[in-house]
């Protein structure tokens, strides 16, 4: 847990942590810098494991028929991504926080749930999207392939220490292979640009092709983007006078116009070259992965083509795990309030999305798998009204938004695609229902369909029904805090027993300063220390080697000093592990307060000198004073 946890600040622990007032005076491009970065993270999600299967499949069936939806795809994640950020620049509330600020209790905890599906869906395709990467690259079974995917949730956990601007920075370099690998992939299969163009002109040619294109807008324009982009912009610290957020807009305008048409071009080189190399030599059944892989190096003449294709694939499956677990955190704090650790957070994530990989692939092997992918976009799809709606709604709001909320010409637009969505996810929706419903012979399942129809129409129309009604109302903070009332009655605690964890450097006098500040001259204050040599850790207790006397001499020395001050001071001393030893002494000395040392690491550091503070304030019930050192 971090030391903001009571804080409303989305994602606090990175909240204005890059401060772009100090560029104001520095070269144009610097200041642009400052800025870019968020919509990668964005972005990235936008190229996942997911689009690849439904843009092969697309490609290898109607060869360059559906291109024009993915431009017209990119075009609504466009505009979309710059509503939801321009959200959380000018409010400062993340989609899930407005949503909450609106809408009653029981439909946000609806709405929380099916965010979450939706979160559950993308992680599946990066599970599986790394699955598969790994299998064609190294030849290992998929089912361990899975189960390796858990690894990367330390990973995530480490760039989160290291700070936004290194996990953005990893996230362009993976954006970077996959481009570059698809560049490679693209100049070998030699497309004809004149029939690539005739792909801009918009037509359906099927029901399975509309299947299809919906799968492409579920993968393209993803529910769970819209709640990451409105919180992450925030990680940008600017002024709050107009001119300052007109320009933070407009730089994140120009960030989602670059990455999101990276994205663009990474997805439109996937489908080009499923078109042609698959369906211009044939083989229109090809929309695994799996089997694209095998199929490139024969028809394109080279192995290279393969074996980008699979370093591709990792690198897009582990380049959009972190967008999933950051959603995830902003989704469950904005709703419910609710902070967890980021490793439990991560692991639940992931373990959601694992089970159903591994009972696919366990029942039926990896034929489902890809079909799996193209189902797990479908399900984003039909997440999307309950994201964009409620978007429109909060970012068109004069009374909340002021001079920032949308101008007539955007809504309209932006309305246009928000009412295709739900027409497409309706029909779809509709179609499947229609096939189950006359092929079951069972009324109790009649009765479900029926049932989750009316309960997902319904929904959707008090969603965006709802503001309407509430616009000119009151509305409360979504804040964590409890509303103060009453008086402010202290009871201030006195210490008699205070311990010191001292570590024998020059920040144990800072130590004892702040220590004494809390006791006074009546408290008794513990001097401890843990000796960490070898015969220490052998020994614990019996240790007499040199560093041990030099230890218990060094703790005499502090205990007569202070007395000579005419202060009350005993020695601890500890073996071997430094947290357990802090604990025990704590409570064995029955202490009431622990003074210690916080020393900054980050990243590395805090592999190679463990994490102390943490370990033990979480082990004790008495207060715990953290002194930066």
């Amino acid at each position: 847990m971090n030391s903001n946890i009571h804080s409303d600040a989305s994602l606090s622990e990175v909240h204005g942590s890059i401060d772009t007032t100090a560029t104001q005076n520095k070269p144009w491009w610097k200041r642009m810098l400052a800025f870019i970065g968020p919509a990668y993270l964005v972005g990235v999600g936008y190229m996942d494991p997911g689009n690849w299967a439904t843009d092969l499949a697309g490609g290898s069936k109607f060869g360059y028929t559906l291109i024009w939806v993915l431009l017209m795809s990119n075009l609504m994640a466009l505009l979309l991504q710059s509503l939801s950020a321009r959200l959380g620049i000018v409010r400062g509330r993340d989609l899930a926080q407005a949503n909450r600020e609106t809408y009653p209790k029981r439909v946000n905890f609806i709405l929380y749930i099916l965010a979450e599906i939706a979160i559950a869906a993308t992680d599946l395709a990066e599970v599986l999207g790394m699955a598969i990467g790994l299998h064609l690259l190294t030849g290992i079974p998929l089912i361990w392939g899975v189960c390796i995917t858990v690894l990367d949730t330390f990973l995530l956990l480490f760039l989160q220490r290291m700070g936004m601007r290194v996990m953005e920075a990893f996230i362009i370099t993976l954006v970077g292979i996959i481009s570059i690998s698809f560049l490679i992939e693209i100049v070998l299969a030699k497309p004809n640009l004149a029939e690539v163009a005739t792909g801009f002109v918009p037509r359906i040619p099927n029901s399975e092709a509309l299947y299809i294109a919906i799968g492409i807008i579920g993968a393209t324009v993803m529910p769970h983007n819209l709640y990451l982009h409105s919180s992450l912009v925030q990680t940008r610290k600017i002024k709050r006078d107009e001119k300052s957020i007109k320009y933070a807009l407009k730089m994140s305008v120009i960030d989602s116009t670059i990455a999101l048409n990276l994205a663009f071009l990474v997805n439109a080189a996937i489908l080009v070259l499923a078109a042609a190399t698959f369906f211009k030599s044939g083989r229109t059944e090809v929309a695994q992965l799996e089997e694209a892989h095998q199929l490139l190096s024969p028809l394109l003449g080279t192995n290279l083509a393969s074996t980008l294709f699979a370093i591709a694939l990792i690198a897009a499956g582990q380049s959009s795990t972190v967008t999933g677990t950051l959603a995830g955190q902003i989704v469950m704090e904005g709703y419910l309030r609710l902070r967890i650790n980021p490793l439990l957070r991560r692991l639940i994530t992931r373990l959601i999305a694992i089970v159903p990989a591994l009972i696919v692939i366990s029942i039926y092997g990896d034929k489902e798998l890809d079909a799996l992918l193209i189902l797990s976009q479908v399900i984003l799809s039909l997440q999307l009204g309950f994201a964009v709606i409620p978007l429109i709604h909060f970012v068109s709001d004069k009374k909340t938004m002021g001079v920032f909320a949308i101008k007539p010409v955007t809504k309209v637009f932006a309305w246009i695609i928000a009412v295709l969505l739900v027409y497409l996810n309706i029909r779809m929706v509709g179609e499947e229902a229609v096939a189950l419903f006359t092929g079951s012979g069972n009324w109790f399942w009649k009765v479900f369909i029926i049932a989750a129809v009316i309960f997902f129409v319904g929904l959707l129309l008090y969603v965006s029904l709802h503001p309407f009604f509430t616009k000119y109302q009151k509305r409360s903070p979504a804040t964590v805090h409890p509303e103060a009332t009453g008086s402010l009655e202290l009871s201030i605690p006195t210490f008699e027993k205070i311990g010191i964890a001292l570590d024998f450097s020059d920040n144990d006098k800072k130590l004892i300063s702040y220590a004494i500040a809390q006791g006074n001259a009546h408290a008794t204050y513990v001097l401890m220390h843990v000796v960490e040599s070898v015969s220490a850790k052998m020994l614990k207790h019996e240790s007499d080697d040199f560093e041990t006397k030099e230890d218990k001499k060094r703790l005499e020395h502090y205990k007569n000093m202070l007395a000579e001050a005419g202060y009350k001071a005993e020695t601890q001393i500890g073996f071997d592990k430094r947290s357990d030893e802090i604990v025990r002494m704590a409570k064995e000395t029955n202490c009431e307060m622990l003074v210690m040392g916080a020393h900054g690491h980050k990243g590395v550091e805090d592999f190679i000198h463990g994490e102390t503070v943490d370990a033990v304030r979480h082990r004790i019930k008495i207060p715990v004073l953290i002194v930066n050192v």
